[in-house]
């Protein structure tokens, strides 16, 4: 018997190989013509065989099978124009595309892809609407809210498919592989401030809603934001804005090197910002990015890619304040209760990633970063609540040093009617804090530490995805382990305190079926996971270390004709706990079990080879669950967001575009017996673009519209009142805001 099976297994092998060599593959690599930057998601088709397709790799590389000795292809990528050739298995191919205007045929339905049509998405939304700062480049991500309350230097706070994300404990947000979510943070459990970065050098933006994708780990619940910084530049720039409150930014973009870049390319770019913002008090908020890039082809089958980059920023803030001190006229709208609020912060990054490709086309690569981080920040939620002689005054702080490596190796197979395109990949990554520290004062004056402590904490993981291409249907599967560990030194107790291990692991497996060039229906499920705050984990005995989150994803995309993009998709999230850990009051806070439900609508449409328009709804049904239905509501949790425009794009001349940002009125609290307010604001933007220059005009919330940009239920206590009260204290939204701007290229 053992002799049998051991043929049968033998035969199936012998017949697999010989359907494997039977197909001859094509391989190459797609390029900008002039930058030579690698193009990410081109398209590739055979067009004898269109169900025959694939999409390069963040490299620009490719490999299409073919029966035929030499096959008829259709290379295409969102803004070039479609290059029509013939090629075979031994031509060396190097695919130079020439630039073109942009347009909505070029997003198109493969049988072979299904996670490059939204990042193509986000490519058109990026180069209609050009940003200014990180904020904007988070708003092109649909579905996604950000809030700032902090004068401008604090991490955005998040939402996102019905959650108020706080600062990113339910997204994973990267840049060019490397984590910017910060586990175990002393303001909170996955703080993401990515004002490190230069929105310029941003190529592409890559996102997925849901915990479907084994390659994103820790704190992949609502979904996963994903940067990536050009590797080349077509040009070099010098830039100036100014704007209204003593607003004035300047960035530089430098070509270092414009010839054979092919081989090897370098570019430094550095901006700085300054703003006093809308506040009676001056923010006098200023930050220092510089980033520098090299790439090196050591060989044509090896890639480097090295990056350093440094970010300083200091900020003063007016803090959120009580509605009732504005409407007894204690304070006017921009005025403060507490002024002393503000911080500072700083990080330095370096980022190099290997990559090889062997004779046969699989692809191996290695990366190892290291990032240095300082944080301080002072605040004052409830004012005179705790300290009716001092005040409520806190001092977050901590430095930081993370060291991570990653490693993924990628092989496509292929077989008579079928690919499979395996991936697998390790890494881990250390966070170890120094005097992580929450501390009371009195207008930045020192009281005394409530917590303070050293913080070590690794994560290692590996992972598995499978896909597998068959005509019109294409299975992703995929299943990831990870591994935490962690230490906690409590520098005021002294007291020895364990260590805690946990593991988890995680399934996913996403469906598509292509009807035709028109329709693709999709189904996605998976697990995720955020880890709990270090302090958590020891202080609760290491139980609740891991809560896992748990989703389906089920809809279609539709491509009804060249102009028009639709996708439509219903969705269910459950949660084993909702928060983590409250940072500002040094609080382990754990909460019950959460689902969500909820549908989200992305649609474009181009009226004219110039003229286009974008739609994002997002409903939401977020609800705890075990609680009175009357109070089982989540504080801040949007229920109904939109977003949209209307954009015109030409190449040089006139372009502009309008567009609009809504949310509606949410619950403030567990039982909504005090509500967030929503808004509906809109901005506005006009370019005058030549080869050598570009001349910008810019108004933001043109209405002018009197909107609250943070929203919480806080219980507070002002100096002189005789008991605390609870309501909405919100830090007000800009005003109309005004900025024009000149950029010069060579």
């Amino acid at each position: 018997m053992r002799y049998r099976c051991t043929s049968i297994v033998l035969v199936v092998l012998i017949c697999l190989v010989a359907s494997v060599n039977a197909q001859n593959t094509i391989r190459g690599k797609v390029v900008d013509g002039k930058s030579r930057q690698p193009l990410e998601t081109a398209s590739v088709s055979d067009a004898d065989m269109p169900v025959n397709n694939t999409i390069t790799d963040s490299y620009g590389n490719f490999s299409l099978k073919t029966s035929k000795e030499k096959a008829n292809l259709i290379i295409s990528s969102l803004g070039y124009k479609p290059i029509f050739m013939e090629a075979g298995a031994r031509d060396e191919l190097k695919i130079e595309l020439e630039a073109d205007a942009l347009s909505l045929k070029d997003v198109v339905l493969l049988s072979s892809n299904h996670t490059s049509k939204f990042s193509n998405l986000t490519k058109i939304d990026l180069d209609l609407k050009p940003v200014r700062n990180t904020q904007e480049l988070l708003r092109l991500v649909p579905g996604l809210f950000i809030a700032q309350h902090a004068g401008g230097g604090k991490a955005e706070q998040i939402f996102l498919r019905g959650f108020d994300i706080d600062h990113g404990t339910d997204v994973k947000l990267s840049v060019d592989g490397m984590p910017v979510n910060m586990v175990s943070h002393a303001h909170g459990q996955g703080y993401a401030d990515l004002h490190f970065v230069i929105p310029e050098t941003i190529n592409n933006i890559d996102f997925g809603a849901g915990p479907y994708y084994a390659q994103q780990g820790n704190l992949n619940t609502a979904g996963y934001v994903a940067l990536s910084t050009f590797n080349n530049i077509t040009t070099s720039r010098l830039q100036v804005e100014a704007g209204r409150y003593n607003t004035f930014r300047t960035l530089a973009m430098l070509d270092l090197l414009k010839k054979n870049k092919d081989k090897q390319s370098a570019y430094v770019a550095t901006e700085y910002n300054y703003t006093n913002g809308p506040t009676i008090s001056k923010q006098k908020f200023n930050r220092f990015n510089l980033l520098a890039k090299y790439n090196l082809a050591i060989s044509a089958a090896t890639q480097l890619s090295a990056s350093a980059s440094t970010f300083q920023s200091r900020w003063n803030a007016s803090g959120q304040i009580p509605d009732r001190a504005v409407q007894g006229g204690q304070i006017d709208r921009f005025g403060a209760i507490d002024d002393s609020e503000g911080g500072n912060t700083e990080r330095q990054n370096i980022n190099i990633i290997l990559a090889h490709t062997f004779n046969g086309g699989t692809k191996w690569e290695n990366q190892i970063f290291y990032s240095r981080y300082k944080f301080s920040l002072f605040s004052n939620f409830t004012f005179f609540l705790n300290n009716p002689v001092d005040g409520d005054g806190i001092h977050q702080e901590e430095a930081r040093d993370i060291i991570g490596y990653n490693s993924k190796i990628n092989r496509q197979y292929y077989f008579n009617n079928a690919s499979l395109q395996s991936t697998y990949g390790v890494g881990i990554r250390t966070d170890a804090t120094k005097d992580s520290r929450l501390a009371n004062t009195a207008r930045r004056r020192f009281l005394g530490n409530t917590k303070l402590g050293d913080i070590k904490e690794t994560n290692a993981f590996a992972f598995v995805q499978q896909q597998l291409t068959t005509g019109k249907w294409l299975l992703d599967a995929g299943v990831r382990m990870d591994y935490f560990h962690f230490n906690y030194e409590d520098k005021l107790t002294n007291l020895p305190l364990p260590t805690r291990q946990k593991s988890i692991v995680s399934p996913k497996l996403n469906i598509q079926y292509t009807l035709n060039k028109a329709a693709q229906l999709f189904v996605k499920t998976g697990k995720g996971f955020h880890s709990n705050d270090t302090r958590v984990v020891i202080s609760n005995d290491g139980k609740q270390i891991l809560p896992a989150a748990y989703g389906a994803d089920a809809g279609v995309i539709l491509k009804p004709n060249s102009k028009t993009f639709i996708s439509l998709a219903a969705w269910y999230l459950y949660l084993d706990q909702e928060f983590v850990y409250v940072g500002d009051a040094g609080v382990v806070e754990p909460s019950g079990k959460t689902r969500r439900q909820g549908v989200d609508l992305i649609a474009r449409y181009q009226f004219t080879k110039k003229l286009f328009a974008n739609l994002n709804i997002n409903f939401t049904k977020p609800r705890a669950i075990g609680e009175p239905k009357n109070e089982a509501f989540i504080p801040l949790a949007p229920d109904l967001t939109s977003i949209g425009g209307l954009y015109y794009k030409a190449q040089t001349g006139l372009n502009g575009g309008v567009n609009y940002r809504y949310i509606k009125n949410r619950p403030a609290n567990e039982d909504n017996s005090i509500v967030a307010k929503g808004y509906f604001i809109i901005d506005a933007a006009v370019n005058y673009s030549k080869p050598k220059f570009e001349v910008g005009f810019a108004v933001e919330n043109m209405m002018n519209v009197k909107w609250n940009e943070a929203q919480f239920a806080t219980e507070s206590q002002l100096m002189g009142e005789a008991n605390p009260v609870t309501e909405l204290h919100y830090t007000p939204g800009t005003p109309i805001f005004a900025r024009i701007k000149l950029a010069v290229f060579f």
